[in-house]
C-alpha cells in the first residue's frame, strides 16, 4: 500500500460509508448517524481517558487525578472511583500521573486507548457500513477515528515522545518544552525557543500524524482478516 493510498484511506472508508447510508435511507439514516454518533461520543470519551488510566497502571506507574467532565459522567464516576475529579478544562484530562521516569510507560498512557481503534473500532465501522446499519455506523465513528483526532492531542504527544530521545531534544530543557497533549496549547510557549525547538515540535508532530494514520490502516488490515470474520471494503 502506497503512502498516499494510506493517507486516503480514513478519508474513502469514511465517504464510502456515509454514501452507503445516504442511499440507503437519505436524511433518516443521517439523523441515525447522527443519533449513534452522539451517543458513541458520549460513551467514548469516559471510556477514553479510564483506559489512559488503565494504560499508567498497567506500565506500573500511578494515577493521582484523572478529570472528567460532568457532561461525560465525570460527577457519577467520582463517586466510585477516588481518582476521578468532575470538571477541568477538557471533555478529559489524566492531569495527574506518575510514570516513574519512564518513557515506556507514557507511551503506554498516552496509547492505551487506541487499542479501541485496532478493534473494534475500525473493524465496527466497516461492517456497519458493509451492512447499512446507519446507527451503529455513527456509533462506531469515534473509536474508529480517534488517532485522527487527536493529531493536536495524544497523537502529538506520542510523537513529542519519539523525537526527544534523539539528541538534540532529548536536552532535558528542551524535552520538557517539546512534551505535552495539547499542541496548540504548546506552540503558544515557544515563542522565542528558537529553530532547535520549532523543528522539534514539527518533527514531533509529523511522527504523531504518521502515528495516527498508521494505527488506523493497522486497525483496518486487522478488519480484512479472515480471523475476524469479516471482509473490508476493497481498497
Amino acid at each position: 500500500m502506497t503512502l498516499l493510498r494510506v493517507l486516503r484511506q480514513p478519508f474513502r472508508d469514511l465517504m464510502a460509508g456515509l454514501e452507503t447510508m445516504l442511499a440507503q435511507g437519505g436524511g433518516g439514516a443521517l439523523a441515525k448517524v447522527f443519533a449513534g454518533l452522539t451517543v458513541g461520543w458520549w460513551v467514548y470519551v469516559p471510556v477514553h481517558e479510564l483506559l489512559h488510566a488503565a494504560g499508567c497502571w498497567l506500565g506500573g506507574g500511578r494515577v493521582e487525578r484523572l478529570e472528567i467532565s460532568p457532561l461525560y459522567g465525570g460527577a457519577v464516576l467520582a463517586r466510585w472511583l477516588a481518582f476521578v475529579e468532575p470538571g477541568g478544562a477538557y471533555a478529559g484530562r489524566l492531569a495527574g500521573f506518575d510514570d516513574g521516569g519512564s518513557d515506556a510507560v507514557y507511551a503506554l498512557t498516552v496509547f492505551a486507548p487506541y487499542v479501541l481503534t485496532l478493534f473494534p473500532g475500525v473493524w465496527l465501522l466497516l461492517r456497519a457500513g458493509q451492512r447499512r446499519r446507519a446507527w451503529l455506523w455513527g456509533l462506531a465513528l469515534p473509536m474508529a477515528l480517534a488517532p485522527l483526532l487527536s493529531v493536536l492531542g495524544d497523537a502529538y504527544e506520542l510523537g513529542s515522545i519519539v523525537i526527544t530521545q534523539v539528541p538534540p531534544w532529548s536536552a532535558p530543557e528542551i524535552a520538557a518544552a517539546l512534551r505535552g497533549d495539547d499542541l496548540l496549547l504548546k506552540l503558544g510557549s515557544w515563542a522565542g525557543g528558537g529553530p532547535k525547538l520549532w523543528l522539534g515540535g514539527l518533527l514531533a508532530a509529523l511522527a504523531g500524524a504518521a502515528w495516527a494514520f498508521a494505527t488506523y490502516g493497522l486497525g483496518r488490515a486487522l478488519a480484512r482478516s479472515a480471523r475476524l470474520g469479516h471482509r473490508a471494503p476493497a481498497d
